[in-house]
């Protein structure tokens, strides 16, 4: 089962997609104006991959 949801981009605040992945029990969120992209674990909630541009990671 795949179910995909408009939500706004928590990066930008563009119009983005959120998509539920049942079989795999992921998460996938990504937004086409600034490239955000976020997969996470929907058991879980640990994220697996994520690529934000503008957003700086803590050294």
């Amino acid at each position: 089962m795949h179910i995909v949801q408009k939500i706004y981009c928590p990066n930008c605040g563009s119009a983005a997609e959120r998509h539920y992945i049942a079989d795999s029990q992921l998460t996938r969120t990504q937004c086409h104006s600034c490239d955000y992209l976020m997969i996470s674990c929907t058991k879980t909630g640990r994220v697996v991959e994520a690529y934000a541009p503008g957003i700086h990671a803590r050294r």
